[in-house]
């Protein structure tokens, strides 16, 4: 299996604080962001190669972070040639970059180098070997108008597979958020390309499997734990403060 992270991102809502520095290698107590998820990618044998998509701006930023990252996972760090959020990609359009670029054929997870969270990737991976299918990943939510405004929301059936799942809707379909991170199978992943083919959106990595559900099997898992989206300043300032005080008590 191969890991893809998104990392192209120009996080302007993050202004000053990622003008000149990715929202990836943004500092939690002491760590970067992307730090943290590469503790759990570890645990996953199956991961061989970690793929970081970069844009141009920020590339040597994550070329440096590679050159001093002392896991067993082998880094490749890919520029996809764009300067700003007028010419960028998309985040699927750096899926299918990253694949043209490093020939890849495996399964692949697929991750945003903006969440923080808890819970166990590996778990997350147990329960797509399980299901033997495409998998998204998702909690329950109590708000369900920050759920509508925030996030994908899907339909499940009750075996946890996807009926539908719409980008930010604005009207709850239910109370079931996804977040971006995303287990394809190695044939999946070639019918990125007929996606993007069909003119369908290269942003918001969610829009795939929205399009994917109705073609095949793909299954949510509804993990147990604390995720956040750091999106904004007062998200990062509070959970900087937050895993800070932890430590120290």
């Amino acid at each position: 299996m191969k890991a893809i992270m998104l990392v192209a991102g120009y996080a302007t809502r993050l202004y000053p604080l990622t003008e000149n520095m990715p929202k990836g290698l943004l500092q939690l107590n002491g760590k970067t962001i992307i730090d943290y998820a590469f503790e759990k990618l570890e645990k996953i044998q199956e991961i061989d190669e970690a793929i970081l998509v970069s844009n141009h701006k920020f590339y040597k930023h994550f070329v440096d972070w590679a050159n001093q990252y002392q896991g067993r996972i082998k880094l490749t760090v890919l520029d996809d040639g764009t300067t700003s959020n007028d010419n960028r990609l998309g985040a699927i359009g750096d899926i299918q970059f990253s694949i043209d670029q490093c020939k890849i054929d495996d399964d692949v997870m697929v991750l945003a180098s903006d969440n923080y969270f808890t819970f166990q990737l590996s778990d997350y991976y147990n329960f797509f070997k399980q299901k033997h299918s495409d998998c998204i990943l998702g909690c329950e939510f109590d708000d369900l108008d920050y759920l509508a405004h925030n996030f994908g929301v899907a339909i499940l059936d009750k075996d946890g597979r996807v009926k539908d799942m719409v980008e930010k809707p604005g009207v709850a379909l239910s109370n079931v958020g996804i977040w971006a991170i995303y287990i394809y199978t190695k044939d999946t992943i070639k019918m990125i390309k007929q996606y993007l083919a069909e003119g369908n959106s290269k942003d918001a990595p969610g829009n795939f499997p929205s399009w994917l559900c109705h073609k095949k099997p793909v299954y949510a898992y509804l993990f147990q734990g604390e995720c956040y989206d750091i999106g904004t300043i007062k998200v990062y300032n509070e959970l900087n403060d937050k895993l800070t005080n932890n430590s120290t008590k």
